[in-house]
């Protein structure tokens, strides 16, 4: 690790001292999860050297250490945005900390507008794939972490996962999606236009996160698992005005469905790894 995330860890421990197994991160109006954890520590992140504050609603701002199921796990309660103004590599800082505590397996999780014709608003959809339009790597630069200098991106979200997660989601009589995650770099939503083009080059949901994390994580060895709840149409799909109000609300009436989803993955997924 560099000098940041050893600061970082540092004061981590001082807080707690659980080796998480896996790591989640928590996407819009998602971050109802980790209150759910049992034995949780709730780290803000302000506390934390080095780590960007997060700016936007639906993001709280706390790192939060516990277990679910037995499982031990650090859900992230609060995400950093590249459109927050960040450099990339402040953007992904949470994934180098959870590298350095040892995580092997990590759930992404986001708010996304559905581009797929047969989405709707409050489905959940697995991620498959992706597709990084911020013309941005986080990788770029000064290498300081150990990883591949050209890491493999075949298997991104891993795809021994898929069979598994959708026969969960079947067992709690989820109707789970699959799609390819269109990112880019926001605030603005995209317009008619640029969701036609999404569709043109095979893009199911777009949103404004994940895929420099994801990205990250495949460098540091990890797992990684992706849930996206579509809550809106994209641009052009529907006549309705886009805002995140929109997006919070559908957010909130998915939660015990998504709640379900990830408890199922952790418990009959995670806990195996």
């Amino acid at each position: 690790m560099n000098k940041k995330t050893e600061q970082a860890i540092k004061v981590i421990r001082t807080y707690t001292e659980l080796t998480p197994k896996a790591g989640i991160i928590l996407g819009s109006g998602l971050g109802a999860f980790a209150d759910t954890l049992d034995d949780k520590v709730k780290i803000p992140t302000e506390k934390i050297p080095f780590y960007p504050k997060s700016t936007v609603e639906g993001h709280q701002g706390f790192l939060v250490f516990g277990t679910h199921k037995g499982v031990p796990l650090l859900a992230v309660q609060g995400r950093t945005h590249y459109y927050e103004g960040y450099p990339i590599r402040d953007v992904i800082f949470v994934v180098r900390i959870m590298q350095a505590l040892g995580i092997a397996v990590l759930m992404v999780t986001n708010a996304a507008g559905g581009v797929n014709s047969r989405f709707t608003p409050g489905d959940l959809m697995l991620i498959t794939d992706q597709v990084n339009f911020l013309f941005n790597n986080p990788l770029m630069g000064k290498e300081e972490y150990e990883g591949p200098r050209f890491p493999d991106m075949s298997d991104a979200y891993s795809n021994e996962f898929f069979e598994p997660v959708e026969k969960i989601a079947l067992e709690r009589n989820i109707a789970l999606k699959r799609g390819v995650l269109w990112i880019s770099s926001g605030p603005s939503y995209e317009t008619a236009a640029e969701i036609k083009m999404i569709q043109k080059f095979g893009g199911d949901a777009a949103s404004m996160s994940t895929a420099p994390e994801v990205t990250v994580a495949k460098h540091a060895g990890m797992k990684v698992v992706g849930i996206s709840c579509i809550t809106n149409y994209a641009t052009g799909i529907s006549s309705d005005k886009l805002s995140h109000s929109e997006v919070t609300e559908t957010a909130e009436l998915v939660k015990e469905k998504f709640l379900s989803l990830v408890s199922g993955i952790i418990e009959n997924i995670f806990r195996s790894l």
